[in-house]
């Protein structure tokens, strides 16, 4: 009798677990095909009204001045043996200083860190990565290649060709996700963890299908998910669909920001007018939803973890979760009026917030390679 109890109870659990799954799955496709829809509508629409100014836009040829500001640093490349990639990264600050890294989110490149690279420069060696697939770092053309395990191991390859066995590591949007799961699986290379807008994988994954609120504001990461279509709607009108995440009143950087000049917002278009360019940055969100749950959630480095109240995409609340998950001392400030594009947006009060973490606990830790 026994036995039989315990058969049917595993019967039980793994019917569950398959419903769950082909729940998930039909969520994901389903909302797929509304947010496609809904896209196919805007572009027809937009068609109508400017018929031909919706289906232009252009490669920008030359890169504008700002992106080869010497105060910010010196451009420099790395080819990596095992993934055969070749990295760009901008650095700045004495080698042989404690390493500071910076990942980058969506859609962005090493220039959204301009604001601190100018500032850790001074105490740190500064490095502002293009992660794989933006900018001037190799874009392979597979989705597949843009699965969490090699996003993470491409921050350890880069980390150690520095010359580094650890560092403080820095992340925003996608590049925060990087962040958590790189101080999650290698908790030996991370001395402090500095997060801009971005929830721990676990947090995001748990809270937007439990929240319609933030299912609706992550609606992109399902339109995303299509092949080709995405990077149409992100091109037409000559990429006003970027300018607008930037811009906007809604998304964009908010009216006490420091908004971007008009060569700033050319940087971004130039970046990701390159051929492939947005199928690249596209790609991180067509691998996320294979990819959770996570087997390992624990960071055990010090976090700060920095959220513009403002933020569009994210709802504040996911920012406190994150404590469940953090095995070490864990700092979290809301910047109010300050948008998604936090380090851009804010980027005084971000430094001084930063500069404020990294010295507590001087004394007991060390940043030294």
């Amino acid at each position: 009798m026994a036995r039989v109890l315990h058969n049917l109870l595993v019967f039980v659990v793994r019917l569950a677990l398959r419903i769950r799954v082909v729940g998930y799955w039909s969520l994901v496709y389903g909302y797929c095909g509304v947010c496609a829809i809904v896209a196919l509508l805007k572009l027809c629409w937009s068609i109508v009204l400017r018929p031909t100014a919706t289906l232009q836009w252009g490669v920008r040829e030359t890169p504008p001045a700002c992106l080869n500001d010497t105060s910010l640093g010196t451009h420099c490349y790395v080819r990596i043996k095992e993934s055969g990639l070749r990295f760009h990264y901008v650095a700045a600050g004495e080698r042989g200083k404690p390493l500071m890294l910076f990942l980058h989110g969506f859609p962005e490149f090493w220039f959204s860190w301009r604001y601190q690279l100018r500032e850790f420069k001074s105490e740190f060696r500064v490095v502002a990565v293009d992660m794989r697939g933006y900018g001037e770092s190799d874009l392979p053309l597979s989705s597949e290649s843009y699965r969490f395990d090699y996003l993470v191991t491409d921050v350890k390859d880069i980390v150690e060709y520095l010359g580094y066995n650890r560092c403080c590591l820095v992340g925003h949007d996608w590049g925060g996700t990087i962040a958590w799961l790189f101080a999650i699986h290698y908790p030996e290379m991370v001395t402090k963890l500095i997060v801009l807008n971005c929830p721990h994988p676990s947090v995001f994954a748990d809270y937007a299908l439990r929240h319609p609120s933030q299912l609706l504001k992550s609606s992109h990461y399902f339109f995303f998910q299509l092949p080709c279509f995405p990077e149409l709607m992100l091109s037409i009108n000559d990429f006003k669909a970027v300018r607008s995440l930037f811009t906007s009143r809604s998304t964009g950087i908010g009216r006490k920001g420091r908004w971007l000049t008009t060569e700033d917002l050319e940087a971004y278009l130039y970046a990701l007018s390159q051929p492939g360019a947005l199928t690249g940055a596209l790609n991180y969100f067509r691998n996320v939803f294979s990819s959770l749950p996570l087997n390992q959630n624990h960071v055990r480095a010090p976090v700060l973890l920095l959220w513009g109240e403002r933020d569009a995409f994210l709802e504040q609340e996911m920012a406190e979760a994150c404590r469940l998950y953090i095995r070490n001392h864990f700092r979290l400030n809301i910047i109010s009026g300050a948008s998604h594009w936090l380090q851009q947006d804010q980027p005084d009060i971000v430094n001084t917030l930063i500069w404020t973490f990294l010295k507590e606990g001087e004394g007991r830790k060390s940043y030294r390679t």
